[in-house]
Protein backbone atom coordinates (compact mmCIF):
# COMPACT_ATOMS: atom_id res chain seq x y z
CA UNK A 1 0.00 0.00 0.00
CA UNK A 2 2.55 2.20 0.79
CA UNK A 3 4.42 1.85 -2.51
CA UNK A 4 1.23 2.63 -4.25
CA UNK A 5 0.61 5.75 -2.41
CA UNK A 6 4.71 7.16 -3.22
CA UNK A 7 4.01 5.70 -6.97
CA UNK A 8 0.76 8.33 -6.54
CA UNK A 9 2.38 11.01 -5.01
CA UNK A 10 5.29 10.71 -8.04
CA UNK A 11 2.57 10.67 -10.91
CA UNK A 12 0.57 13.87 -9.52
CA UNK A 13 3.55 15.64 -8.99
CA UNK A 14 4.66 15.28 -12.46
CA UNK A 15 1.43 15.86 -13.72
CA UNK A 16 1.37 19.18 -12.04
CA UNK A 17 5.13 20.06 -13.07
CA UNK A 18 4.07 19.35 -16.46
CA UNK A 19 1.19 21.35 -16.54
CA UNK A 20 2.81 24.43 -14.99
CA UNK A 21 5.64 24.28 -17.94
CA UNK A 22 3.41 23.60 -21.00
CA UNK A 23 2.72 26.38 -22.50
CA UNK A 24 -0.18 27.28 -25.74
CA UNK A 25 1.60 29.16 -28.51
CA UNK A 26 -0.80 31.66 -30.50
CA UNK A 27 -0.60 34.27 -33.50
CA UNK A 28 -1.84 37.95 -32.29
CA UNK A 29 -1.38 39.92 -35.27
CA UNK A 30 1.81 39.05 -36.73
CA UNK A 31 3.80 38.69 -33.16
CA UNK A 32 3.86 34.99 -31.50
CA UNK A 33 2.63 34.94 -27.86
CA UNK A 34 2.48 31.91 -25.39
CA UNK A 35 -0.22 31.49 -22.34
CA UNK A 36 0.70 28.76 -19.90
CA UNK A 37 -1.94 26.46 -20.18
CA UNK A 38 -2.54 26.64 -16.46
CA UNK A 39 -4.42 30.11 -17.43
CA UNK A 40 -6.49 28.81 -19.94
CA UNK A 41 -9.73 27.24 -19.40
CA UNK A 42 -11.11 25.94 -22.83
CA UNK A 43 -10.68 26.80 -26.91
CA UNK A 44 -13.35 27.50 -29.60
CA UNK A 45 -13.82 28.80 -32.44
CA UNK A 46 -15.67 32.30 -33.34
CA UNK A 47 -18.59 31.90 -31.20
CA UNK A 48 -21.78 34.27 -32.28
CA UNK A 49 -21.36 36.87 -30.35
CA UNK A 50 -24.07 39.80 -29.00
CA UNK A 51 -22.26 43.31 -29.61
CA UNK A 52 -22.67 46.08 -26.62
CA UNK A 53 -23.26 49.07 -27.40
CA UNK A 54 -20.85 52.66 -26.55
CA UNK A 55 -17.90 49.87 -25.94
CA UNK A 56 -14.61 50.19 -26.51
CA UNK A 57 -13.41 48.97 -30.43
CA UNK A 58 -11.53 46.22 -29.21
CA UNK A 59 -14.36 44.63 -26.79
CA UNK A 60 -16.53 42.74 -29.71
CA UNK A 61 -19.16 41.76 -27.50
CA UNK A 62 -21.31 38.77 -25.41
CA UNK A 63 -20.94 35.09 -26.04
CA UNK A 64 -22.78 32.36 -24.40
CA UNK A 65 -20.78 29.88 -23.44
CA UNK A 66 -22.70 26.78 -22.58
CA UNK A 67 -24.95 29.01 -20.56
CA UNK A 68 -22.35 31.92 -19.23
CA UNK A 69 -21.70 35.23 -20.41
CA UNK A 70 -18.31 36.07 -21.81
CA UNK A 71 -16.52 39.55 -22.92
CA UNK A 72 -15.18 38.80 -25.92
CA UNK A 73 -11.41 41.48 -26.50
CA UNK A 74 -9.85 41.15 -29.85
CA UNK A 75 -6.47 40.55 -28.16
CA UNK A 76 -4.60 42.17 -30.96
CA UNK A 77 -6.58 45.47 -30.90
CA UNK A 78 -6.35 45.70 -27.35
CA UNK A 79 -2.53 45.54 -27.96
CA UNK A 80 -2.58 48.24 -30.06
CA UNK A 81 -2.23 46.35 -33.06
CA UNK A 82 -4.62 45.90 -36.27
CA UNK A 83 -8.10 44.29 -35.79
CA UNK A 84 -8.04 40.36 -36.41
CA UNK A 85 -9.13 39.21 -39.36
CA UNK A 86 -12.06 36.35 -38.56
CA UNK A 87 -11.00 33.51 -40.64
CA UNK A 88 -11.33 29.72 -40.22
CA UNK A 89 -8.17 29.63 -38.26
CA UNK A 90 -8.84 32.42 -35.94
CA UNK A 91 -9.68 31.18 -32.18
CA UNK A 92 -11.37 32.37 -28.67
CA UNK A 93 -9.45 31.31 -24.84
CA UNK A 94 -11.28 31.51 -22.58
CA UNK A 95 -9.46 32.42 -19.10
CA UNK A 96 -9.45 30.23 -16.32
CA UNK A 97 -12.21 30.43 -14.05
CA UNK A 98 -9.91 31.02 -10.75
CA UNK A 99 -9.69 34.64 -11.95
CA UNK A 100 -13.37 35.34 -11.45
CA UNK A 101 -13.53 37.09 -15.07
CA UNK A 102 -15.63 35.46 -17.53
CA UNK A 103 -12.89 36.72 -20.51
CA UNK A 104 -12.82 35.39 -23.98
CA UNK A 105 -9.61 36.39 -26.36
CA UNK A 106 -9.87 36.23 -29.71
CA UNK A 107 -6.04 35.05 -31.30
CA UNK A 108 -5.07 35.05 -35.37
CA UNK A 109 -4.41 31.24 -34.89
CA UNK A 110 -2.99 28.31 -32.66
CA UNK A 111 -0.04 27.37 -32.81
CA UNK A 112 0.35 24.28 -30.78
CA UNK A 113 0.87 23.12 -26.81
CA UNK A 114 4.41 23.66 -26.49
CA UNK A 115 6.92 23.12 -23.16
CA UNK A 116 8.40 26.14 -21.75
CA UNK A 117 12.05 24.55 -21.76
CA UNK A 118 11.74 24.78 -25.11
CA UNK A 119 12.50 28.31 -25.03
CA UNK A 120 15.08 30.43 -23.90
CA UNK A 121 14.26 33.63 -21.80
CA UNK A 122 15.14 37.21 -23.30
CA UNK A 123 16.32 40.15 -21.74
CA UNK A 124 13.97 43.48 -21.97
CA UNK A 125 15.69 45.52 -24.29
CA UNK A 126 14.79 50.10 -24.78
CA UNK A 127 13.11 49.10 -28.21
CA UNK A 128 11.08 46.09 -26.37
CA UNK A 129 7.28 46.82 -26.58
CA UNK A 130 6.24 49.31 -24.27
CA UNK A 131 5.31 48.19 -20.85
CA UNK A 132 2.29 46.26 -20.55
CA UNK A 133 0.28 44.24 -17.70
CA UNK A 134 -0.06 41.05 -19.43
CA UNK A 135 3.28 40.79 -20.75
CA UNK A 136 5.28 39.11 -18.55
CA UNK A 137 8.33 38.87 -20.74
CA UNK A 138 10.26 37.29 -23.93
CA UNK A 139 11.90 34.71 -25.07
CA UNK A 140 13.44 32.88 -28.03
CA UNK A 141 12.93 29.39 -29.79
CA UNK A 142 15.32 27.04 -31.32
CA UNK A 143 14.61 28.74 -34.73
CA UNK A 144 15.50 32.02 -33.39
CA UNK A 145 11.85 33.21 -33.44
CA UNK A 146 10.68 36.16 -30.49
CA UNK A 147 8.25 34.99 -28.38
CA UNK A 148 6.14 37.04 -26.06
CA UNK A 149 4.88 35.89 -22.88
CA UNK A 150 1.27 36.93 -21.74
CA UNK A 151 0.37 37.07 -18.21
CA UNK A 152 -3.25 36.57 -18.12
CA UNK A 153 -4.15 36.63 -14.73
CA UNK A 154 -2.51 40.29 -14.55
CA UNK A 155 -3.90 41.06 -18.44
CA UNK A 156 -7.57 40.36 -17.00
CA UNK A 157 -7.28 41.97 -13.60
CA UNK A 158 -6.15 45.34 -15.89
CA UNK A 159 -7.95 48.51 -14.80
CA UNK A 160 -7.62 49.40 -18.76
CA UNK A 161 -9.15 45.85 -19.57
CA UNK A 162 -12.06 45.76 -17.33
CA UNK A 163 -13.19 49.16 -18.58
CA UNK A 164 -15.14 48.73 -21.45
CA UNK A 165 -17.36 51.41 -21.46
CA UNK A 166 -15.90 54.62 -23.85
Amino acid sequence: MKDYQLALTEQINNATEEASTSVLGMAIGEARWLVHMTEVNEVLPMPKLATVALTQPWFLGMANVRGNLYGITDLSLYLGGPPTQITQKTRIFLSSSRYSVNSGLLVSNLLGIRSLSDFEPMENTEESTPALLGLAGKCQDKEGRVWHVLNLQALVQEDNFLKIAV
